[in-house]
């Protein structure tokens, strides 16, 4: 199974020319933990080049490494057949090497052209740089499909089109090769089906992409070659049209990965949660949900299924207790039949954490972890005011226990809970987060995007962990973008619109194409609701049935 580590020439573009990047014996350590390890990897020029692998397999070191973030401690880099020592990220910029980074690197209070341009002005006068930068940055927008509004303000951009700001400034400082970390992980179906028409026109413009991502349909769908990482070391190289899903998931694991879910009927129980009339108006006056009304019983999985903002995010921080979703609240949501404050006190997380809420956030970094704390401190975070931890002094000794107990049984790689979350990768921060809310087995547990920038093996982990609890009698309430996993996990779906509820379907009774259209607000008599109050061009695309997004592990 295994493939050599450079592709051969015959069949690659432009194939007299030395290749766009090649990395030959490179290796990088942080202290005790190898990240690289002897890596050789040629990337053809004019190709879109895949890089797989699990999670803390060292994919992004290898490719920051590239980007000039680190100095690797051996091995040498090619830059279109000539040896090149990348010192910083202006030696890469200079090189024509740009970077979209999984988390932006952008200053959100500036506007798109301020971002542009920001580290790449012409001189001391900033009002002729950016004159010339907007004539163009309007040339490249129109060139790549990658239209937005220079004048627009990063806050106000939904995170397709910051994505494209990202884009933008990469070639706007003349980069020819280009490196984007899992640039699909927060876009809606419809934003990262544009992505990858986007890349594809690069591509054909003779420009060379290096795409890192966990998710097999992307790589099939739009890739040339594929290299897979494991553990550090580069271990295969193959081209797309040669391979399949279920090869490339065993070499990025090292062992048979099961690609479906798989689980029993569910046995619901007594009603955990009921909602009814669920309304919030949000410090600016908009209306974020709108007469939620929704159940959910002991041992089933309830998924919300919509286009990322339709009112899923408040509605799980709300249920979670998180401070300042609403300005003005109203209707009910009972627990085990008892009512929940939505205000004042027990409102808060620590109150719904009493009433045995726990909650896996939709942003690790920003709600779900203290970056700069170990993993052992964040490992009973929020549960800090347990008698088992201490009365007036934490036991850190039985904390460091119980943290390494829990990290070992998810998988954290690597094994250290001394280490601060931030040193951890996306996916190994995520397990941090779903061991310290699922091992203390919740009467309800909250969910958002369970597996946002995880790895295949870590997905099914997650996956088959969340089964476990729903058949241990836990009442999950799932929201996820990926449609596939709302579908496969779910035991019924919720469809959400606009703050509301359009419709409940069984998995095994509807497809796709149906939740895509309520997804969309359209109902089954082909009307939206609320046609009159949405401007026009505000309403979002259904996702193409014949590509619903990849969720969970791939198909």
């Amino acid at each position: 199974m295994a493939a050599p580590a450079a592709m051969p020439d015959e069949g690659r573009p432009d194939a007299a020319a030395p290749p766009a990047i090649e990395l030959r014996g490179i290796s990088k350590a942080f202290g005790p933990v190898q990240a690289n390890r002897a890596i050789d990897l040629t990337v053809a020029r004019g190709t879109i080049h895949g890089i797989v692998g699990e999670n803390g397999a060292g994919k992004s070191t290898l490719m920051s490494i590239l980007y000039g973030f680190y100095r690797p401690d051996a091995g040498e880099i090619r830059v279109n057949g000539e040896p090149l020592v990348i010192a910083d990220s202006q030696t890469a910029i200079r090189a024509g090497i740009g970077m979209v980074f999984q988390h932006f690197k952008l200053v959100r209070n500036f506007t798109v052209l301020e971002n542009v341009i920001l580290g790449a002005e012409d001189g001391a006068l900033l009002r002729p740089s950016l004159a010339r930068a907007r004539a163009e940055l309007t040339g490249l927008a129109r060139d790549y499909q990658l239209e937005v509004d220079p004048g627009a303000v990063i806050d106000e951009l939904s995170v397709g089109h910051q994505q494209r700001v990202e884009i933008l400034k990469a070639l706007y400082r003349r980069a020819d090769i280009l490196i984007l970390d899992e640039p699909t992980g927060v876009l809606t179906p419809a934003e990262a089906d544009h992505l990858f028409r986007i890349l594809r026109g690069l591509r054909d413009e003779g420009k060379t992409i290096i795409l890192i991502t966990h998710k097999l349909r992307e790589i099939m769908e739009v890739t040339d070659a594929v290299s897979v990482m494991r553990r550090g070391e580069m271990v295969a190289t193959v081209r797309t049209a040669e391979t399949s899903p279920a090869e490339l998931a065993e070499l990025m694991v090292g062992r048979k990965v099961l690609l479906r879910v798989e689980k029993p009927a569910a046995r619901p129980g007594e009603p955990v949660l009921e909602i009814r009339g669920l309304r919030l108006i949000d410090a600016e006056g908009v209306e974020r949900l709108r007469g939620i009304d929704l159940d959910l019983r002991a041992g089933e999985i309830l998924g919300i299924a919509g286009v990322s903002g339709n009112g899923q995010s408040e509605l799980l921080e709300l249920l979670g207790g998180f401070p300042e979703v609403a300005a003005k609240l109203s209707g009910e949501v009972r627990m085990a039949g008892r009512p929940i404050p939505l205000t004042g006190r027990g409102a808060d997380a620590a109150g719904r954490r009493a009433l045995g809420i726990a909650h896996v956030p939709e942003d690790r970094q920003a709600e779900g972890l203290i970056m700069d704390f170990h993993a052992w401190e964040n490992a009973i975070f929020g549960y800090h005011g347990d008698p088992e931890w201490g009365a007036a002094l934490l036991r850190n000794d039985r904390i460091r226990a119980h943290a390494a107990a829990e990290m070992e049984r998810f998988d954290v790689r690597p094994l250290d809970a001394d280490l601060p979350a931030k040193s951890f990768s996306g996916g190994n921060q995520q397990k941090l987060v779903c061991a310290r809310e699922m091992e203390r087995h919740p009467a309800l547990l909250l969910v958002g995007q369970p597996t946002r920038g995880v790895d295949i093996g870590a997905i099914e982990f997650i996956h088959r962990r969340l089964i476990e609890l729903r058949d241990a009698g836990t009442a999950i309430l799932l929201v996820s973008v990926e449609l596939d996993e709302v579908m496969a996990l779910s035991d019924r779906i919720a469809v959400m619109f606009d703050g509301r509820i359009m419709g409940e379907r069984m998995p095994g009774e509807t497809t796709p194409g149906e939740l895509g259209l309520l997804m969309a607000g359209v109902t089954d008599t082909g009307r939206a609701p609320d046609a009159a109050g949405i401007p026009p061009g505000h309403r979002p695309e259904p996702p193409d049935p014949a590509h619903p997004h990849e969720g969970g592990l791939p198909q």
